[in-house]
Protein backbone atom coordinates (compact mmCIF):
# COMPACT_ATOMS: atom_id res chain seq x y z
CA UNK A 1 0.00 0.00 0.00
CA UNK A 2 3.09 2.07 1.01
CA UNK A 3 4.25 2.06 -2.37
CA UNK A 4 0.95 3.04 -4.29
CA UNK A 5 0.23 5.56 -2.07
CA UNK A 6 4.04 7.58 -3.10
CA UNK A 7 3.59 6.68 -6.45
CA UNK A 8 -0.01 8.51 -6.07
CA UNK A 9 1.15 11.32 -4.72
CA UNK A 10 4.36 11.84 -6.83
CA UNK A 11 1.98 11.68 -10.16
CA UNK A 12 -0.91 13.71 -8.70
CA UNK A 13 1.10 16.41 -7.22
CA UNK A 14 3.07 16.46 -10.91
CA UNK A 15 -0.30 16.11 -13.07
CA UNK A 16 -2.01 18.76 -10.72
CA UNK A 17 0.69 21.10 -9.75
CA UNK A 18 -0.95 22.27 -6.14
CA UNK A 19 1.64 25.43 -6.16
CA UNK A 20 1.14 26.44 -9.56
CA UNK A 21 -2.09 26.63 -9.24
CA UNK A 22 -1.60 28.19 -6.07
CA UNK A 23 0.62 31.00 -7.98
CA UNK A 24 -1.83 31.86 -10.74
CA UNK A 25 -4.75 31.78 -8.43
CA UNK A 26 -3.45 34.44 -6.95
CA UNK A 27 -2.73 36.88 -9.53
CA UNK A 28 -6.14 35.76 -10.98
CA UNK A 29 -7.94 36.06 -7.58
CA UNK A 30 -5.92 39.68 -6.69
CA UNK A 31 -9.14 41.90 -7.11
CA UNK A 32 -11.35 39.86 -5.36
CA UNK A 33 -12.59 40.28 -1.77
CA UNK A 34 -11.17 37.79 0.63
CA UNK A 35 -14.62 36.45 0.92
CA UNK A 36 -15.15 35.45 -2.49
CA UNK A 37 -11.40 34.20 -2.99
CA UNK A 38 -12.60 31.42 -0.47
CA UNK A 39 -15.97 30.69 -2.01
CA UNK A 40 -14.26 30.62 -5.25
CA UNK A 41 -11.27 28.12 -4.38
CA UNK A 42 -13.82 25.93 -2.13
CA UNK A 43 -15.84 25.58 -5.14
CA UNK A 44 -13.13 25.01 -7.70
CA UNK A 45 -11.15 22.49 -6.14
CA UNK A 46 -14.84 21.04 -5.03
CA UNK A 47 -15.83 20.60 -8.83
CA UNK A 48 -12.26 19.63 -10.00
CA UNK A 49 -12.38 16.61 -7.10
CA UNK A 50 -15.81 15.44 -8.47
CA UNK A 51 -14.87 15.34 -11.71
CA UNK A 52 -11.40 13.15 -10.84
CA UNK A 53 -13.68 10.95 -8.22
CA UNK A 54 -16.02 9.72 -11.41
CA UNK A 55 -12.91 9.09 -13.73
CA UNK A 56 -11.12 7.07 -10.72
CA UNK A 57 -14.39 4.79 -9.88
CA UNK A 58 -16.23 4.59 -13.55
CA UNK A 59 -13.24 4.83 -15.42
CA UNK A 60 -12.71 1.36 -16.38
CA UNK A 61 -16.28 0.59 -17.07
CA UNK A 62 -15.58 3.57 -20.05
CA UNK A 63 -12.19 1.52 -21.07
CA UNK A 64 -14.35 -1.84 -21.11
CA UNK A 65 -17.39 0.23 -23.09
CA UNK A 66 -14.96 1.84 -25.46
CA UNK A 67 -12.47 -1.45 -25.88
CA UNK A 68 -9.67 -0.16 -24.62
CA UNK A 69 -6.99 -2.54 -22.90
CA UNK A 70 -4.36 -2.04 -20.03
CA UNK A 71 -1.58 -2.53 -21.94
CA UNK A 72 -3.25 0.48 -24.36
CA UNK A 73 -3.77 2.42 -21.91
CA UNK A 74 -0.90 2.03 -19.65
CA UNK A 75 1.23 3.35 -23.04
CA UNK A 76 -1.12 6.19 -23.37
CA UNK A 77 -1.07 7.08 -20.28
CA UNK A 78 2.78 7.09 -19.89
CA UNK A 79 3.53 8.81 -23.02
CA UNK A 80 0.80 11.58 -21.71
CA UNK A 81 2.60 11.94 -18.21
CA UNK A 82 5.31 11.68 -20.17
CA UNK A 83 5.09 15.00 -21.68
CA UNK A 84 3.56 16.73 -18.41
CA UNK A 85 6.55 15.64 -17.11
CA UNK A 86 8.60 17.59 -20.05
CA UNK A 87 7.04 20.45 -19.47
CA UNK A 88 7.73 20.71 -15.57
CA UNK A 89 11.25 19.87 -16.22
CA UNK A 90 11.55 22.26 -18.83
CA UNK A 91 9.40 25.49 -17.09
CA UNK A 92 7.36 25.60 -20.37
CA UNK A 93 3.22 25.20 -20.60
CA UNK A 94 2.02 23.52 -23.70
CA UNK A 95 -1.66 23.21 -22.53
CA UNK A 96 -1.66 19.56 -21.33
CA UNK A 97 -1.69 20.76 -17.38
CA UNK A 98 -2.33 24.41 -17.55
CA UNK A 99 -4.14 26.89 -20.06
CA UNK A 100 -3.47 27.96 -23.15
CA UNK A 101 -3.33 31.45 -24.56
CA UNK A 102 -6.94 31.08 -26.17
CA UNK A 103 -7.94 29.65 -22.76
CA UNK A 104 -6.31 32.42 -20.50
CA UNK A 105 -7.50 34.88 -22.86
CA UNK A 106 -11.19 33.68 -22.08
CA UNK A 107 -10.49 33.51 -18.31
CA UNK A 108 -9.70 37.33 -17.87
CA UNK A 109 -13.01 37.55 -19.80
CA UNK A 110 -15.21 35.56 -17.41
CA UNK A 111 -16.06 36.81 -13.77
CA UNK A 112 -16.90 33.24 -11.79
CA UNK A 113 -13.18 31.69 -12.83
CA UNK A 114 -13.85 28.84 -10.40
CA UNK A 115 -15.33 26.06 -13.34
CA UNK A 116 -12.73 27.30 -16.07
CA UNK A 117 -10.08 27.86 -15.81
CA UNK A 118 -9.20 26.81 -12.39
CA UNK A 119 -11.67 23.30 -11.91
CA UNK A 120 -10.80 22.34 -14.99
CA UNK A 121 -8.53 22.45 -16.99
CA UNK A 122 -6.28 23.76 -14.17
CA UNK A 123 -7.06 21.06 -11.18
CA UNK A 124 -8.44 18.34 -13.45
CA UNK A 125 -6.87 18.77 -16.32
CA UNK A 126 -6.18 15.91 -18.97
CA UNK A 127 -2.81 14.96 -17.54
CA UNK A 128 -4.48 14.72 -13.92
CA UNK A 129 -7.69 12.81 -15.44
CA UNK A 130 -5.52 10.34 -17.43
CA UNK A 131 -2.97 9.81 -14.51
CA UNK A 132 -6.37 8.76 -12.36
CA UNK A 133 -7.75 6.15 -15.03
CA UNK A 134 -4.15 4.79 -15.02
CA UNK A 135 -3.53 4.37 -11.55
CA UNK A 136 -6.34 3.13 -10.62
CA UNK A 137 -6.50 0.52 -13.90
CA UNK A 138 -3.10 -0.75 -12.82
CA UNK A 139 -4.32 -1.79 -9.40
CA UNK A 140 -5.77 -4.48 -11.28
CA UNK A 141 -8.64 -4.68 -8.96
CA UNK A 142 -6.77 -4.58 -5.82
CA UNK A 143 -9.04 -2.60 -2.69
CA UNK A 144 -6.04 -1.85 -0.70
CA UNK A 145 -3.80 -0.13 -3.46
CA UNK A 146 -7.63 1.34 -5.25
CA UNK A 147 -7.83 2.98 -1.26
CA UNK A 148 -4.44 4.43 -1.18
CA UNK A 149 -4.78 5.43 -4.73
CA UNK A 150 -7.99 7.88 -3.92
CA UNK A 151 -6.46 8.54 -0.26
CA UNK A 152 -3.00 10.53 -2.65
CA UNK A 153 -5.53 12.17 -5.06
CA UNK A 154 -7.61 13.29 -2.03
CA UNK A 155 -4.46 14.21 0.00
CA UNK A 156 -3.38 16.52 -3.30
CA UNK A 157 -6.70 17.89 -3.26
CA UNK A 158 -7.04 19.20 -0.41
CA UNK A 159 -3.05 21.07 -0.26
CA UNK A 160 -4.36 22.18 -3.41
CA UNK A 161 -6.94 23.81 -1.66
CA UNK A 162 -4.92 24.90 1.25
CA UNK A 163 -2.20 26.67 -0.94
CA UNK A 164 -4.88 28.64 -2.92
CA UNK A 165 -6.28 29.53 0.48
CA UNK A 166 -2.67 30.95 0.99
CA UNK A 167 -1.36 31.41 -2.68
CA UNK A 168 -0.13 35.77 -2.26
CA UNK A 169 2.48 34.08 0.75
CA UNK A 170 3.30 30.84 -1.59
CA UNK A 171 4.19 33.28 -4.53
CA UNK A 172 6.14 35.38 -1.85
CA UNK A 173 7.93 32.53 -0.20
CA UNK A 174 8.89 30.53 -3.23
CA UNK A 175 9.48 33.21 -6.42
CA UNK A 176 10.08 31.80 -9.78
CA UNK A 177 13.05 30.27 -9.04
CA UNK A 178 11.85 28.13 -6.52
CA UNK A 179 8.12 27.21 -7.92
CA UNK A 180 10.49 26.03 -11.07
CA UNK A 181 13.14 24.08 -8.69
CA UNK A 182 10.03 21.94 -6.74
CA UNK A 183 8.24 21.68 -10.52
CA UNK A 184 11.81 20.56 -11.80
CA UNK A 185 12.33 17.72 -9.38
CA UNK A 186 8.60 16.40 -9.61
CA UNK A 187 8.43 16.12 -13.02
CA UNK A 188 12.18 14.33 -13.58
CA UNK A 189 9.78 11.68 -10.99
CA UNK A 190 7.13 11.69 -13.70
CA UNK A 191 8.74 11.51 -16.43
CA UNK A 192 10.83 8.48 -15.05
CA UNK A 193 7.43 6.85 -13.83
CA UNK A 194 5.92 7.47 -17.19
CA UNK A 195 8.68 5.81 -19.16
CA UNK A 196 8.10 2.52 -16.99
CA UNK A 197 4.23 2.46 -17.53
CA UNK A 198 5.02 2.67 -21.71
CA UNK A 199 7.78 -0.09 -20.66
CA UNK A 200 4.90 -2.21 -18.77
CA UNK A 201 2.41 -1.47 -21.68
CA UNK A 202 4.59 -2.49 -24.42
CA UNK A 203 5.17 -5.84 -22.41
CA UNK A 204 1.94 -6.54 -21.61
CA UNK A 205 0.59 -6.49 -25.07
CA UNK A 206 2.26 -9.23 -26.37
CA UNK A 207 3.73 -7.28 -29.20
CA UNK A 208 7.07 -8.28 -28.11
CA UNK A 209 7.70 -11.88 -27.47
CA UNK A 210 10.17 -13.49 -25.94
Amino acid sequence: MSDALIIGFTTFFATIGPIDIAVVYAAMSREMPSSQRWRTALRAVALASCLLYIFAFFGQVLLDRLGISLPALRTAGGILLFLVGLDMVFARHSGVSSTTRDEDHEARARKDIAVFPLATPLIAGPGAIGAVILLMANTDGDLIKQLAIVSSLTLVLLMTLALMLVSSAVQRLLGVTGMNVVSRIFGLLLTALAVQFVFDGIRGSGLLMT
